[in-house]
């Protein structure tokens, strides 16, 4: 046989390379894989959600008599001064009114003049926790200064003096409307009397009660308007806030003073503000699919310079991402290269060309990366998304 073999060079060469084939196609090859490097790198854990801008204070305005307004001069968006008139309405010849009718107007004047009072006692009740909450924001600025103090501490104290501040700019504009409602309340006992014949019919004045913006008109043209039809709306549009509803599973973890950044707004970078009321109610809201899902609406203060945001408006859209854990030097790994592993945690290291086992410790998550407390070290090559085919000790290649 080896007779023939040597007179017969080519079988051989054949025969060996074939053999040479089944080897190499049965020979176990490394399986490809999918290979991240951990890194130290910022990691941000946050809630995001969409919200809106609205006017913190906005003020309806109505017709105090009923009879014909005339025509509004004004547009939206024009400006307009604290008592500025705004439009007049003459008033209807009013009936005689009866005793009871009478008494009536009296009591809802008294009524109008408690309110006002009440009013300007809340003003002070303000101004006392705004001077108090200034203070204690002045004596943690000089304890943080001696790192006496946590920076969370801080935190709240400033929040609390911005919501300090935003209550009392509510409460004297609030002063503001009763004065104008116990006006509209003796107009409506003024104008409601029996005028003598053929004297003429002095037209009610509607004022501003704030200086601002005119926001919206609902009766423009010239006509007939009824008691408490509303006219017009008007506020001041650089007093804005942001409401944002959220998940109640995600409400929880939000608390008042935490940082919030709005993104995606139509400026170039995002603004800052702060959480000042997380509200204690929530309410029932039925998503895109069809799923009824308890939300919560929290409001957030705008802390940026009014300058980087002057074009925003009232109802504006912008997306707010509340900051609940912020790390600047964070060993990470991709979410998608950690498994559950018997009671914890495990990632695949390739060690000479081979696939181990390591368990892990993880921290924070964010759903696209994960904290490394321990396990690998930074520089350590891991397997991306591992497949059920890789195992401890398998070859791998990475792709």
């Amino acid at each position: 046989m080896g007779k023939r073999l040597k007179e017969h060079p080519l079988i051989s060469l054949i025969v060996v390379a074939i053999v040479v084939m089944l080897l190499v196609g049965f020979w176990p090859q490394p399986i490809l894989v999918e290979v991240v490097t951990v890194t130290k790198a910022p990691l941000t854990v946050a809630i995001e959600e969409d919200g809106q801008t609205r006017l913190i204070d906005r003020y309806r305005i109505s017709a105090p008599v009923a009879g014909v307004a005339s025509r509004v001069e004004f547009e939206v968006g024009d400006a307009v001064a604290k008592g500025q008139t705004l439009l007049n309405i003459t008033p209807l010849a009013a009936r005689i009114l009866d005793p009871r009718s009478r008494a009536q107007a009296v009591a809802e004047i008294a009524a109008a003049q408690a309110a006002l009072l009440g009013a300007e006692q809340q003003v002070n009740a303000v101004v006392a926790s705004k001077d108090l909450a200034d203070n204690e924001l002045r004596r943690l600025r000089t304890l943080m200064q001696r790192q006496l103090v946590a920076q969370d501490s801080l935190d709240r104290a400033t929040a609390d003096a911005a919501s300090q501040a935003a209550a009392l700019r509510s409460a004297q504009f609030n002063v503001e409307v009763r004065r104008y409602e116990l006006q509209a309340r003796r107009s409506t006992l003024e104008y409601q009397t029996l005028l003598a014949e053929g004297e003429a019919i002095e037209p009610v004045l509607v004022r501003a009660p704030v200086a601002g913006e005119v926001l919206k008109i609902h009766h423009e043209c010239e006509g007939p308007v009824e008691t408490g039809l509303p006219l017009m709306e008007i506020g001041n549009p650089a007093a804005l806030e942001v409401v944002v509803d959220v998940l109640s599973m995600d409400a929880i973890k939000i608390q008042t003073g935490m940082r919030v950044l709005f993104e995606r707004w139509g400026g170039d970078a995002p603004l800052e503000g702060i959480v000042r009321t997380v509200e204690p109610v929530g309410f029932t809201k039925v998503s895109a699919l069809g799923v009824e899902e308890q939300r919560v609406w929290v409001v957030v203060a705008i802390t940026s310079n009014v300058d980087q945001w002057q074009r925003l408006g009232d109802g504006y859209r912008v997306e707010a991402r509340f900051i609940l854990w912020d790390e600047d030097d964070v060993l990470q790994l991709p979410a998608s290269s950690v498994f559950r592993y018997r009671d914890g945690w495990a990632v695949f290291v390739i060690d000479g060309g081979r696939a181990q086992r390591r368990p892990v410790t993880i921290g924070q998550r964010n759903g696209l990366s994960v904290q490394i407390l321990a396990g690998v070290d930074s520089g350590d090559r891991v397997l991306d998304h591992p497949s059920d085919e890789v195992d401890e000790g398998v070859s791998v290649r990475a792709r």
